[in-house]
């Protein structure tokens, strides 16, 4: 079984046992999440929802947050002597999904 579930703007498929590196959440490592945004479910027969299926949640754990590589952004304008490096990193959570309910 799998489902396509919704959380910081992106959508996930995901299923029992995988480990998933979303948008940052507000969770302490260990904590239990329930995504209630569950756009299709997926199995022997399909939910597609519309917008969400009704009464689907998919329960995940919190592994750890973290912060992923840093990416350079080089902004430069030609013949004016400008230029401006920074650096970025994007924070993230990473979650094992535990169970799929619906």
């Amino acid at each position: 079984m799998y489902a396509v579930i919704e959380t910081g703007g992106k959508q996930y498929k995901v299923q029992q046992g995988d480990v998933v590196f979303v948008e940052k959440l507000d969770a302490e490592a260990g904590a239990t999440i329930t995504f209630d945004k569950v756009l299709v479910l997926g199995g022997e027969d399909l939910k597609v929802g519309a917008p969400y299926v009704e009464g689907a949640t998919v329960t995940a754990t919190v592994a750890k947050q973290g912060k992923a590589k840093k990416i350079i952004v080089y902004k430069y304008k030609p013949k004016k002597g400008y230029h401006k490096k920074q650096g970025h990193r994007q924070p993230y959570t990473k979650v094992e999904i535990t169970a799929i309910n619906g």
